[in-house]
């Protein structure tokens, strides 16, 4: 079977103004130039999505958003549509991030509306799925992984999830330096693939992306890739600096 080509998805959460973000961008166009053997994706925040398309343009790097809202429009104060995102130039978005599910009340209900409208835009949903220090530590891992990914996919169809993006990321890893070991992210991957399998059947299970998130860097980063389940990163800290997030892309 076909490798499946690997993606390194930045998300750059609420960093950089309209201007720094155009200059990273800038900067990895310029650092990735060339033959590179991974998609590569960046999310800037909302008010940097136009003018780091306009950087993008032209270059082997796609635009991500880092949230959407699950109505086409309408009277929803601060929220951002599909159609918005696709307007703006984005190719992904990221659903369900624990940051959004820990500040901002996101829950398995709210992603499953946001990938059905994710998908009807065309654009490519990279599902956040992950435990808690307490919920690895009181062996609920499974449980709580199985449930996010099953109620976040609910009522889709196969057809429906072709470009679906999964992205596993210890909640305990994120931004604490602490990262899981290529043995604990392969262990989580495969039963990920083995749920998709399950609900979806074996052709989407052995093409449908899973990302591993958590403080990835440029020296953990090679490691992870060698897992056989394992096919690419979603990179927070390491990502807001472009000399930084292009060795992560050229492992």
């Amino acid at each position: 079977m076909e490798k499946r080509r690997s993606l390194i998805a930045g998300n750059w959460k609420m960093f950089k103004t309209s201007s720094e973000a155009v200059e990273t961008a800038q900067k990895l166009v310029e650092l990735t130039d060339g033959k590179v053997s991974s998609d590569i994706m960046i999310a800037p925040p909302f008010t940097s999505l136009v003018p780091v398309s306009d950087i993008l343009k032209g270059s082997n790097i796609a635009l991500g958003a880092q949230n959407i809202f699950w109505e086409p429009e309408g009277a929803y104060t601060g929220e951002i549509s599909s159609a918005m995102l696709v307007s703006a130039g984005c190719e992904y978005v990221i659903i369900g991030h624990s940051e959004r599910r820990q500040y901002f009340g996101e829950t398995d209900i709210t992603v499953n509306k946001k990938i059905k409208a994710a998908i009807k835009a065309n654009l490519v949903p990279i599902i956040c799925v992950g435990e808690s220090e307490k919920e690895r530590e009181s062996n609920n891992t499974f449980f709580v992984l199985d449930k996010q990914l099953t109620k976040g996919l609910k009522n889709l169809a196969l057809n429906d999830i072709k470009t679906l993006v999964i992205a596993y990321e210890p909640i305990w890893a994120i931004g604490t330096g602490k990262t899981a070991t290529s043995k604990q992210a392969q262990e989580i991957h495969k039963f990920l693939r083995s749920l998709i399998e399950k609900n979806f059947g074996d052709s989407l299970a052995k093409s449908i992306r899973i990302l591993y998130g958590g403080s990835v860097k440029p020296d953990s980063i090679k490691e992870l890739m060698s897992m056989p389940d394992v096919d690419g990163a979603l990179v927070g800290g390491a990502s807001l600096n472009p000399e930084t997030f292009s060795k992560i892309v050229n492992f």
